[in-house]
């Protein structure tokens, strides 16, 4: 318990820090576009790939469990909309970014501190926690958002076309369904919660990354620890969220 209480004073401490003025606003604003580079574009295949194929599996479990005739077809891409937007976009998406994206950001601070890369930008009077965390936040709030949004579209078409393609459901059935009760709410509940997962993902990674000591065996041990508390503290945060915003 002392030490988690440590960990999480040093991680507040770290947050605060970040807010200095920029030493030189051009080399900020290049590190802040190749973070949104490697954050965004380089999860845009896994994030697309996932969406497709939970879109498919929520649209055939749906079409598996709605057995009653009374319930109409047009049912089954409701139910698939309402489950990709809500929870499967921002929750499932953020938990895979949490491995790639967080692991990515813990293991390249942690050799930077191994290799004493931070130390001698403090000795050349850089504040290391501005340049080099501060960046990675905010490029996360911005792509990972996007991705989301891109996520539950293509979960939508993936299951439109897995319905088709199988021939649960028509196409005009679907469209149809789609259209049917849409709560635009959903949508705005979607994104809050993304933008909190979007901070968790790229600032606990990025603290343990920060502080790692010893050699190349504790980064490995860091970017796993990471990981672990970056996906319990998404899923606390869903069900928090959720907890207030959904009633």
């Amino acid at each position: 318990m002392k030490k988690f209480l440590g960990d999480l004073g040093k991680y507040f401490i770290m947050l605060r820090a970040m807010f200095s003025k920029p030493e030189n606003w051009k080399m900020y604003w290049k590190e802040f576009m190749y973070q949104c580079t490697e954050i965004g574009i380089g999860s845009l295949g896994i994030v697309a790939i996932i969406s497709l194929f939970i879109g498919a599996v929520s649209t055939l479990q749906t079409a598996y469990q709605l057995t009653s005739p009374l319930v109409p077809i047009s049912a089954i891409a409701q139910v698939g909309r309402d489950t990709v937007i809500l929870e499967f976009a921002p929750t499932l998406v953020c938990i895979v970014l949490a491995g790639v994206v967080g692991s990515k950001i813990a293991s390249e601070l942690g050799n930077m501190r191994v290799s004493e890369q931070i130390d001698a930008l403090e000795i050349m009077g850089i504040n290391t926690k501005t340049y080099l965390v501060l960046p990675k936040i905010l490029a996360s709030l911005i792509t990972i958002p996007m991705l989301v949004v891109l996520s539950m579209l293509l979960g939508i078409w993936g299951g439109r076309t897995a319905g088709v393609m199988s021939g649960i459901i028509s196409a005009d059935q679907y469209d149809k369904g789609l259209l049917e009760g849409f709560l635009p709410y959903n949508v705005f509940f979607a994104l809050i919660k993304t933008y909190a997962f979007s901070f968790i993902i790229s600032s606990i990674p990025a603290f343990f990354g920060y502080n790692v000591s010893g050699g190349a065996v504790e980064i490995g041990r860091s970017s796993t620890k990471a990981v672990v508390v970056s996906c319990v503290a998404i899923l606390f945060a869903d069900y928090v969220l959720s907890a207030l915003l959904l009633k």
